[in-house]
């Protein structure tokens, strides 16, 4: 029951900011290091959700692989004391 939940969830704000998204639709400047570009807001703001979607992503996994690594670490040091 729980997954239907995060999925619904997860639906809603897809939606929330999809239409967010769409009424922004005015061009805007964008500045890089080595200078600046017009771009539409919505491509601006679907990539900040992409891409911040992307680093937490990439960060829960890292967490994860760092919990199993402690996890068989742990799990060898019973299997060595028993």
């Amino acid at each position: 029951m729980k997954k239907e939940w995060n999925l619904i969830l997860t639906l809603i704000i897809v939606l929330v900011i999809a239409a967010f998204s769409v009424i922004n639709v005015d061009p805007v400047t964008v500045n890089y290091l080595f200078g600046e570009a017009q771009w539409p807001l919505i491509l601006v703001i679907i990539g900040s959700v992409l891409l911040g979607a992307l680093l937490g992503g990439l960060l829960s996994m890292l967490k994860i692989y760092q919990l199993q690594k402690a996890l068989k670490k742990a799990q060898a040091e019973i299997d060595h004391l028993s």
